[in-house]
């Protein structure tokens, strides 16, 4: 991984003003119809609406296709580690967990897992870290 060019991280611009509220847009859009439908928002919320967003940013921010496509495969495997995490937190918060517990439990989980993954795809040539 290259040095961060932290003064292209801390400047904002117009196109950073819009990208920010249409994602929360479309945030607020999904929480909203949870009120009245659950599955729903959970179905728009499976989607890839974040990732699908930041694929729109950076080709409209003029990255190349490389680049995007490096970006959705390692979103791909980012995924895998996180899937438990829909099956074990209700699973958790139907016996009895406390949400916090439950929130905390499941984020360490899922970074075992990560690490897990990163352990198992190195001897295939794929580099997470």
């Amino acid at each position: 991984m290259s040095k961060i060019p932290w003064e292209n991280v801390m400047t904002l611009t117009w196109m950073d003003g819009a990208k920010l509220l249409i994602s929360a847009l479309v945030i607020l859009f999904v929480t909203k119809i949870q009120f009245f439908h659950d599955r729903l928002s959970a179905l728009l919320i499976a989607l890839p609406l974040t990732s699908l967003l930041a694929i729109i940013w950076m080709r409209a921010e003029g990255q190349g296709s490389d680049r995007i496509a490096n970006h959705a495969e390692a979103t791909f495997w980012f995924v895998l580690p996180t899937l438990p995490m829909f099956l074990v937190l209700p699973w958790m918060l139907r016996n009895g967990w406390g949400f916090g517990a439950a929130l905390v439990a499941n984020c360490v989980l899922t970074v075992l897992l990560f690490f897990v993954l990163v352990t198992i795809l190195k001897p295939f040539g794929i580099r997470l870290l």
